[in-house]
């Protein structure tokens, strides 16, 4: 039994997103690779294309792994590679340009102040989208910090491209060929290419602090504030790279750069940790409401438990087991994250209609749902009921509908 976990946003606007979005990115390619293209000089392009590849899986893959507890639509992600990769590229490149010329500044003075405000600018903006459009898709910081990180994953690629292939060239003296080549691989691919997933992620956090923000001052504060962080880093990061011939980025680079980094990974680590925390207690009380067993909770908040509910599954009942699990603990999830932003007075206007979608979604997979000896079972009915009796229990009563009024 395979259900589809509903979302309460018409499809036509989904798409809509998806589309124009695309539609962008896909403009966007088309000057961003000729400037590759002629900058790079032909064919080593797709030299560097490989080697700028390299660390793009492994930056990928932790930001994934950050985000096991609700997986973000793959769509989504690959939109946000996109438009870092392309979008952002190209407005932050002829951003660059313009204000270089008009306020007539050299390429140093050009990379320490026009780059950092054009560029985060740039990357931003996918988030502010997100933000306006797709809304229902960030529940918080985490979710920030994801789409933050696809979209510097994306733009540091195609800047390695360039930068490693204009390296091969040569310039300024450098001795360019394999050695440049090397040299810059080694800096911007192995010893930092965490940089641009980092400075974006401070505007992550502030758009995902700006969701749960009841005030708004904070909803317009938080991402103004995460923007100049962005920035700031960004530049503290250009100018390293312009003192002390070299010197001024190594030392940059270990006393503070690096120290940041793991700061920003703690932070991470730290926020993930707290999401737990966060859908148990979400959870237990909308069990204590009637919308889901309790005894389910640790099958759908502990990763371990959820890894081992759908193994089981797969050992008892086979691929369509597995998958009614996993749909059952993603809808879980997701109207844990929901209720938790109901309790703490920041629920979306749609709040009822969605709510009452998962509550729903979870009584359909119920009787598919196979767990592990010990768990409730069926699942369906509210808290320690099976029966079509508590059915009305299961759904949002109407006191839910109104109070959602108050919000947003």
């Amino acid at each position: 039994m395979s259900v589809t976990v509903p979302q309460p946003r018409a499809t036509r606007d989904t798409v809509l997103f998806t589309v124009v979005v695309a539609v962008i990115a896909a403009l966007a390619a088309i000057p961003t690779g000729l400037v590759i293209l002629f900058a790079g000089g032909g064919p080593i392009v797709l030299v560097a294309a490989c080697f700028a590849l390299v660390p793009v899986g492994p930056v990928v893959a932790a930001y994934l792994w950050l985000d096991r507890y609700e997986p973000e639509p793959k769509t989504l992600l690959a939109l946000g590679l996109a438009w870092g990769a392309f979008v952002a590229t190209f407005l932050a490149l002829v951003a660059q340009e313009a204000g270089t010329i008009i306020l007539s500044l050299s390429e140093q003075a050009g990379a320490v102040i026009v780059a950092p405000l054009t560029e985060e600018l740039a990357k931003g903006l996918f988030l502010v989208l997100l933000l306006v459009w797709r809304r229902h898709e960030l529940d918080g910081v985490l979710d920030g910090l994801v789409y933050a990180g696809m979209v510097g994953v994306g733009f540091a690629f195609t800047e390695n491209v360039l930068y490693l292939a204009t390296a091969w060239n040569g310039s300024d003296g450098a001795p360019g060929g394999m050695v440049g080549l090397t040299t810059t691989f080694v800096i911007r691919c192995l010893a930092s290419p965490f940089a641009h997933p980092f400075f974006t992620g401070m505007t992550g956090i502030g758009i995902g602090l700006a969701i749960q923000s009841r005030g708004l001052a904070g909803r317009l504060g938080w991402p103004v504030l995460g923007y100049v962080l962005a920035v700031l880093c960004h530049a503290a990061w250009n100018t390293s790279a312009t003192l002390g011939g070299g010197g001024g980025f190594i030392a940059a680079y270990v006393i503070v750069m690096l120290p940041a980094f793991l700061l920003a990974v703690g932070f991470a680590l730290w926020i993930r940790g707290r999401e737990a925390l966060v859908l148990t207690s979400a959870l237990q009380d909308a069990a204590r409401r009637g919308y889901l067993p309790a005894a389910v909770i640790p099958y759908v908040v502990d990763l371990r438990q959820r890894r081992a509910a759908r193994r089981h599954a797969h050992l008892v009942g086979g691929v369509g087991a597995a998958r009614a699990v996993r749909d059952y603990q993603q809808a879980a999830i997701e109207l844990g994250y929901l209720h938790h932003r109901f309790l703490r007075g920041t629920a979306p206007r749609d709040f009822g209609s969605r709510g009452q979608a998962f509550v729903e979604l979870l009584q359909q997979l119920g009787p598919a749902v196979v767990l592990p000896p010990g768990a409730p079972a069926p699942l369906v009915g509210s808290v320690g009921s099976v029966g079509p009796a508590d059915t009305a229990r299961t759904t949002l009563p109407t006191a839910l509908h109104q109070e959602t009024n108050r919000h947003e």
